[in-house]
């Protein structure tokens, strides 16, 4: 059968199981949208405002399904955009597709318009970046990209398309569906854990990374609860076991509660399953370096690429293998006695952790956000998701709501700006049921503000909650800390958020004091399109401990 690149690329994202794909369309891809055109019934196409958004997007459906989020830009700056979310993805082990349509072969380095050295541009933000000369060989190029996202350590692959080479007409047999390689545990390192963890009188299971399911997420909750060990998620991966699990002590995010801290600085046996030792969990990669020097610790971990392990710290255990076989392999040796060990070791953590989660009264300027969050928990059910982009806004959002299942959150783990709307929009293309939420601050929701009016155009009714106290708060709290009084660059003036939603055709509320959340929250869930709330918040209160006053006074 004989088919342009364009029908064939497009082809090739049904081959894959590619039903959904974000875009800013450019007439550097129009072979590829044509023949997404042809392939309509199979891949529904979300046109967005921006490639930051479209991107973010692509990353945050990633996320939810396991499989590759599907992004298509232009070239030049159409790239340089969406790389925000390349690098979210790699940071995050994200699997992530972009194809970027790109200058015609013949005037490649001659500095053409829009022209951008793919490859080498996106060579340390990608996991694989090349460009399809020959379109006889894109059913090779998409299936190398969909294994190369998906298999060891997730993560974000980028293709570049010439746009004469998506006009060639070519003869070739598509490729086979990717089947993902995921390595599995060996039994004998997995008896040797079992056998670690029995033997351990203050053990901690840190949990962490992309490759999770609902299933897994029970599965350790159940051997955790059996056997008494308390269990941590690293930074924003809060929804890897049910919050509400006795065994769940809390994260290891910013803002972290001090004991999840101290357990971390006294357990005799670390076991971090799928994650990285990025600088937010191990506190900029000191807590765990002196005990463990020391030999005052032992270090388990469990990563699906051997490239991960003894990256940072050298492990007494290193498992290549993805996490949710090593906890198949621990739930068929079965739950450990925990006899030998102290029953508050996991008891006092855990209350601890309710107790820390629990907002208290606070009197402020406006809207306290840790009573919209005691509100938003009463009414949200289990299955809801919960999307945040980067703030101190978030302190409150990952302290106080408590997630009930795998796939609720969606949160940058590489701290990007403008993150959380984007991402909401994702969810409820993926997920048309559940109640999706997103939190943003100011700063962070004026970068994606223009992702108002995708989701009018392609109905996806989400709720949207800005947290709006004039400024760029992290920004201003670090700036106060290090030059108390001498504000620069921190102010911010804002639009009346409510108003530009309403005139992007979503339903919109205003809060100005803790009186009139509920009502706000309750009219947005129930609103059937996409509703924004917009909160009027103090300055003043910059995380739920402290005040920028505070702050200043100590400096």
């Amino acid at each position: 059968m004989i088919r342009s690149g364009g029908r064939l690329l497009a082809d090739q994202l049904v081959v894959h199981g590619a039903d959904l794909a974000f875009c800013v369309p450019g007439e550097s891809y129009l072979g590829l949208l044509d023949g997404i055109h042809a392939r309509r019934d199979r891949i529904r196409l979300i046109s967005a405002r921006h490639e930051a958004g479209a991107a973010n997007m692509a990353e945050a459906a990633g996320k939810l399904t396991g499989r590759p989020g599907i992004c298509l830009v232009t070239r030049g700056p159409g790239a340089t955009q969406a790389s925000v979310g390349v690098h979210t993805a790699f940071q995050d082990s994200t699997p992530l597709i972009l194809l970027v349509g790109q200058i015609a072969r013949g005037q490649r380095d001659r500095e053409a318009f829009q022209e951008v050295d793919l490859p080498a541009f996106f060579a340390p933000l990608a996991k694989w970046a090349a460009e399809i000369d020959d379109a006889a060989r894109i059913p090779e190029y998409l299936s190398r990209a969909f294994h190369v996202a998906t298999s060891g350590r997730p993560g974000p692959v980028v293709l570049g398309l010439p746009e004469d080479m998506q006009r060639d007409a070519v003869d070739v047999p598509d490729a086979a569906p990717y089947r993902p390689a995921r390595p599995s545990a060996a039994a004998a390192d997995v008896e040797e854990l079992h056998g670690l963890l029995r033997a351990a009188r203050r053990p901690l299971v840190v949990l962490g990374g992309s490759i999770w399911s609902q299933q897994a997420a029970d599965a350790l909750a159940a051997f955790a609860e059996a056997s008494d060990l308390p269990v941590a998620c690293q930074f924003r991966r809060q929804d890897h076991v049910d919050n509400a699990s006795p065994c769940y002590i809390g994260d290891l995010g910013l803002g972290v509660n001090p004991t999840v801290v101290e357990r971390l600085a006294a357990s005799d046996l670390v076991v971090l399953l799928g994650g990285r030792f990025g600088d937010v969990p191990s506190g900029a990669y000191g807590r765990l370096a002196v005990a463990h020097a020391a030999g005052g610790r032992r270090l388990v971990h469990v990563h699906a690429s051997p490239d991960e392990l003894n990256l940072v710290y050298e492990a007494d255990l290193a498992i290549a293998a993805a996490a949710p076989s090593v906890v198949d392999g621990l739930v068929a040796l079965g739950p450990i006695d925990p006899g030998g060990r102290d029953p508050a070791w996991r008891a006092d953590a855990r209350a601890s952790f309710e107790a820390w989660t629990e907002p208290a009264p606070r009197r402020v300027d406006g809207v306290d956000l840790g009573h919209v969050l005691r509100t938003l928990r009463e009414l949200l059910p289990p299955d809801a998701v919960v999307t945040n982009g980067a703030g101190n806004y978030t302190v409150w959002v990952h302290r106080y709501h408590r997630h009930r299942r795998y796939g609720t959150q969606l949160a940058p783990t590489s701290g990007a700006m403008g993150y959380g709307l984007p991402a909401a929009l994702a969810a409820r293309a993926v997920s048309p049921a559940a109640p999706i939420v997103a939190f943003a601050g100011d700063g962070c929701f004026m970068m994606a503000a223009p992702e108002l009016a995708t989701a009018v155009q392609h109905d996806l009714p989400v709720v949207a909650i800005v947290a709006d106290n004039g400024m760029f708060g992290t920004i201003r709290m670090h700036q106060e800390r290090s030059f108390p009084g001498r504000v620069e660059g921190t102010d911010l003036v804002n639009p009346d958020f409510a108003a530009l939603a309403r005139a992007c055709g979503w339903h919109a509320a205003r809060a100005e004091r803790d009186a009139e959340v509920e009502g706000a929250l309750r009219e947005a869930l129930a609103a059937g399109r996409p509703a924004l709330v917009h909160l009027r918040c103090d300055p003043d209160a910059i995380t739920p401990a402290t005040t920028l006053a505070a702050i200043r006074e100590r400096a």
